[in-house]
C-alpha cells in the first residue's frame, strides 16, 4: 500500500516523535520513589542484594529505592504484586531461583514467570556446597555415593523447605547418580543446619556463606561444591561435576519487572546496575555474601532464567516434589 506523501510524512514524524519521548521518558526515569519488592523475609540472601542495589540506584538516579518484603507462597505472593503492577518502571521484583522452581512446583499460579516479569539484570551467583556431619564416612563425592548406595534411605537430607534451593539440589544430586537419600523439609534453613551440626541429619546443600564458617571450624565436612567451577573462598574443594559430569546447581540473585516495562527504562536499569557490580566498593559488599557478580544485559538474564526453568521442572517431575 502506497500514502501519499504529506500522510507519509506525517506517520513517519509522529513516530519519530514517540520514539523520542519515549527516549526522554527513559532519560527522566525515576521522577518519584522506586518499590522494590523483596518477596522474601528480611535478611536473607535476596533481601541484602535489594537493599544494596536499592541503595546505589537511589544515589544514581535521584530517587528512593524503597525495599519491601512481601512473603508467602515461597516468594509467589511477592511476585503476584509486581505481576499486576503498572509497567512503568517504579514496582520492580528482586527474585532467586525460586521463580524458575515454582513454576513447575505450583500448579495456578495465576502468572507465568518467564511470560509476565521482564528480566533487568542478574546481580550475582552464590555457590552451593554440598556438606556432610562428620560422622558420615565418606570424605570424597565417589565415596559418599558408595556409601549411599550401601545404605539406601538410611541417609537424612534436609534443607529449609519442600521446593527451595537446597532442596532440588538434592533431588538432582539423587537423579543423577541413582542414590536414595531422604528429604528431610524444615521451615527455614537455620533450623536445616542446626540439625546437621547436631547429627539428627547427615547431609545439606547449603549456600557456602551459609556453611563456610562450620566447615573452617571442623564442624562441618565439605564434600564438594555444587557449582561449575571451584569456590575462591575453598579453593581445594572439588566440584560435583569433577565426579557426577554435567552436575550443576547455585543460587542467583537478580531484579525484574513487570512484562511490558518500557525496553528505554529497562535498558537503563540495567546500565545502572551494571556499573553498580562493577564499583569496587558495592562489589566487595556482595562479594561479602560469598558469591561472585555477574554483569550481563537483560537478554542474557532472560536465557538463564529459562533455562533454569525447564531444569529444575524435569527435577521436580522426575522426584515427584509437590508443594506444601
Amino acid at each position: 500500500m502506497r500514502f501519499p506523501r504529506r500522510t507519509f510524512l506525517q506517520w513517519a514524524g509522529a513516530t519519530a516523535l514517540a520514539g523520542a519521548s519515549r527516549v526522554a521518558r527513559a532519560e527522566d526515569y525515576p521522577t518519584h520513589p522506586v518499590r522494590l519488592i523483596v518477596p522474601f523475609a528480611p535478611g536473607g540472601g535476596t533481601d541484602l542484594c535489594a537493599h544494596l542495589l536499592g541503595e546505589w540506584l537511589a544515589q544514581r538516579l535521584g530517587q528512593p529505592f524503597l525495599v519491601i518484603n512481601r512473603t508467602g507462597a515461597a516468594s509467589n505472593v511477592g511476585t503476584d504484586v509486581v505481576v499486576k503492577a503498572a509497567p512503568d518502571g517504579y514496582t520492580l521484583l528482586a527474585f532467586d531461583p525460586s521463580a524458575a522452581i515454582n513454576a513447575t512446583l505450583y500448579d495456578n499460579l495465576g502468572f507465568v514467570f518467564v511470560r509476565d516479569i521482564a528480566p533487568v539484570a542478574l546481580i550475582m551467583r552464590t555457590p552451593i556446597l554440598m556438606a556432610v556431619h562428620p560422622s558420615v564416612p565418606a570424605r570424597t563425592v565417589t565415596e559418599f555415593i558408595a556409601y549411599a548406595k550401601a545404605n539406601p534411605g538410611k541417609i537424612n537430607m534436609s534443607s529449609g523447605g519442600v521446593g527451595s534451593t537446597p532442596h532440588v539440589s538434592g533431588e538432582l544430586f539423587k537423579m543423577m547418580t541413582g542414590t536414595q537419600l531422604v528429604h528431610v523439609p524444615y521451615r527455614g534453613s537455620g533450623p536445616a543446619r542446626i540439625d546437621l551440626l547436631g547429627g539428627q541429619v547427615q547431609l545439606m546443600f547449603d549456600p557456602i556463606a551459609s556453611s563456610l564458617g562450620h566447615v573452617r571450624a571442623g564442624q562441618l565436612r565439605a564434600l564438594a561444591v555444587a557449582s561449575a567451577t571451584r569456590s575462591e573462598v575453598l579453593p581445594d574443594v572439588p566440584i560435583i561435576a569433577e565426579t557426577v559430569p554435567g552436575y550443576e546447581s547455585d543460587t542467583w540473585y537478580g531484579i525484574g519487572a513487570p512484562a511490558g516495562t518500557p525496553p528505554e527504562i529497562v535498558d537503563r536499569l540495567n546500565r545502572e546496575i551494571n556499573a553498580g557490580l562493577a564499583d569496587p566498593a558495592l562489589k566487595a559488599r556482595l562479594t561479602e555474601l560469598g558469591g561472585t557478580v555477574v554483569t550481563g544485559t537483560p537478554d542474557d538474564f532472560r536465557r538463564l532464567i529459562a533455562a533454569e526453568t525447564a531444569k529444575w521442572g524435569k527435577v521436580v517431575k522426575f522426584a515427584g516434589i509437590k508443594a506444601e
